[in-house]
């Protein structure tokens, strides 16, 4: 690695990487932009796992669904930012509210939060959260994102996908009033999703977290107000 340029005029200074034998260049690039990433330097002193924290304390502060005591489940949790996120505005080091994540990746634990290392797709992980949880939930949120293709029309097909079963797992655990986040990769073909979303919600927004990369092609759906069968 090489020392980052000095320079004298005030502006940040840039850390550039060395493409040696071990490192591709598509590796040399992520950690370059993982070195001058403001949010990634911001998390570390924040104490945050990702940098992910921060968009969901960008959507939270405009939608206010993180309240004292909420009930949450954290899909696609690892490796722990939007949950240490939601424990702290629900107030779980105070006893307040409760936590379920689960992620097919290790996460190491967070006070309060109650993790499950299992694939969502798991036909048996809809059951035990709902166990976790011990009633209906107030929010759920869902970080999944299925491994890249490069190829933007795929991925963006694979990342629908999950956001559809995570909506249908939402239907069946929310209670009246309740919330969903869930990232998505601007496609083009989610407009069944959206149609589906709004019969169940009052309302439905797409967002783009400043803390979301300029270049990224990742949204997030914000549903809030869910209308439950029967209420």
């Amino acid at each position: 690695m090489t020392p980052p340029d000095k320079k004298g005029d005030g502006r940040a200074l840039k850390v550039r990487v060395k493409t040696g034998k071990s490192r591709s260049l598509s590796s040399k690039l992520w950690l370059e932009r993982q070195l001058n990433d403001p949010y990634v330097a911001r998390a570390k002193r924040d104490g945050f796992r990702s940098r992910a924290a921060y968009k969901l304390s960008e959507i939270d502060d405009k939608f206010h669904f993180l309240k004292p005591g909420a009930k949450v489940v954290d899909l696609g949790a690892a490796p722990g930012g939007w949950s240490q996120v939601a424990a702290k505005r629900i107030g779980l080091e105070k006893g307040k509210g409760r936590i379920a994540a689960i992620d097919l990746l290790k996460m190491d634990p967070i006070p309060g939060v109650d993790f499950l290392q299992l694939d969502f797709l798991d036909e048996t992980a809809p059951q035990i959260l709902r166990d976790l949880m011990d009633g209906p939930a107030d929010v759920v949120l869902s970080d999944m994102a299925a491994n890249a293709t490069g190829h933007r029309q795929t991925d963006h097909i694979k990342i629908v996908a999950l956001v559809e079963l995570a909506v249908e797992f939402a239907r069946e655990v929310l209670k009246p009033g309740g919330a969903f986040v869930a990232k998505v990769i601007q496609g083009g073909t989610e407009a069944t999703l959206l149609a589906s979303l709004k019969r169940d919600f009052t309302t439905v927004k797409h967002v783009k977290p400043a803390a979301s990369r300029a270049d990224s092609a990742e949204l997030y759906l914000v549903a809030t107000g869910f209308r439950a069968k029967g209420a």
